[in-house]
């Protein structure tokens, strides 16, 4: 029997798996739980499970000497711990698009969403990148006859504002002494702060605090649609940046909760105008493949596949 989670700021899904089934999975809000072993107990309660052979969560946050803190909780997810608190033979930390990325190569083509074909090199390196309550980047680089994960928080690196709608953006977050990040826009509360700073200059307009109101309204309301056709194309730029420094022939793809609720947007062309707008190495972008990730439980799969791989 093995256990797998993937915890973010926002939900958290957990999942035992016994013979490459999955015998119980549920999903919890995180924000329920003042502390994730709580959690991991009560999940484990209702499953009647004791005996576990190992365990993968992959965590919303930097993971060091197999241990974590969630970027936007107060939950510390620290194996050593958990596998004496809960007699599990192994425990695993990495980080969650660590996980995520190890799930990529097992996915079907009815989990993907295309939108660029491009012309992809089977043996390059792929990238995984995901708005959601954070965002967050993993390259895989081939490794002898699988993948090697590279994660890290790229999500951190210095927004870049393109056009002067998104240097209004840029100004509205900038504070003295503080960076502006790709993750303070690409992200849900990003989004909210795109469509504050549009609200600065329409006045009269209504304001939409909530991004998956936002989301919603931008099939009827003029700046929330504009909100999110800036949020997309600061996101294709942003992957556009990343799929260069990895060279990701292989494919790019976008995981997280926000692009699935995004695809009639995202198919609109804004993201890969944006993703292919590279100077003299625009030539370039054509060739990336670009897929949409429909399937929630993505990082799940992969926790679940490190888990299992760690048991042999």
């Amino acid at each position: 029997m093995i256990l797998a989670g993937d915890i973010g700021g926002t939900k958290t899904l957990l999942a035992l798996a016994d013979g490459g089934s999955i015998v119980c999975e549920r999903r919890y809000a995180s924000g329920d739980w003042g502390e994730f072993p709580t959690l991991v107990r009560a999940f484990l309660d209702e499953a009647g499970v004791r005996q576990i052979a190992s365990a993968c969560f992959g965590v919303a946050g930097p993971v060091e000497t197999n241990r974590a803190k969630v970027t936007y909780l107060p939950w510390v997810v620290d194996g050593a711990a958990l596998a004496q608190a809960f007699g599990i033979g192994r425990v695993t930390v990495v980080n969650d698009f660590a996980a995520a990325a190890q799930g990529v190569a097992a996915l079907r083509p009815e989990q993907l969403a295309t939108l660029q074909e491009g012309r992809p090199q089977p043996d390059a390196p792929r990238l995984l990148v995901g708005a959601g309550t954070g965002l967050g980047v993993a390259a895989l680089l081939p490794e002898g006859s699988g993948w090697h994960t590279v994660s890290g928080e790229g999500g951190h690196i210095g927004f870049s504002p393109a056009d002067d709608a998104q240097l209004a953006v840029w100004r509205h977050l900038a504070r003295p002494g503080c960076r502006v990040t790709a993750e303070n826009v690409i992200s849900g509360p990003g989004l909210a702060a795109i469509h504050a700073s549009l609200l600065k200059v329409s006045p009269g307009s209504t304001a939409i605090e909530d991004p998956a109101a936002i989301v919603a309204a931008a099939e009827t309301n003029p700046l929330a649609r504009q909100a999110v056709d800036l949020f997309v194309a600061a996101y294709g730029a942003f992957a556009g940046d990343l799929a260069l420094l990895f060279m990701a022939r292989g494919g790019v793809y976008l995981g997280g909760g926000i692009a699935p609720k995004l695809l009639k947007r995202l198919r609109q062309g804004g993201f890969v105008q944006a993703f292919g707008a590279r100077g003299a190495h625009a030539g370039l972008m054509a060739d990336f493949p670009i897929r949409v990730v429909t399937e929630e439980r993505l990082g799940l799969l992969g926790a679940l596949a490190i888990a299992a791989a760690h048991t042999n």
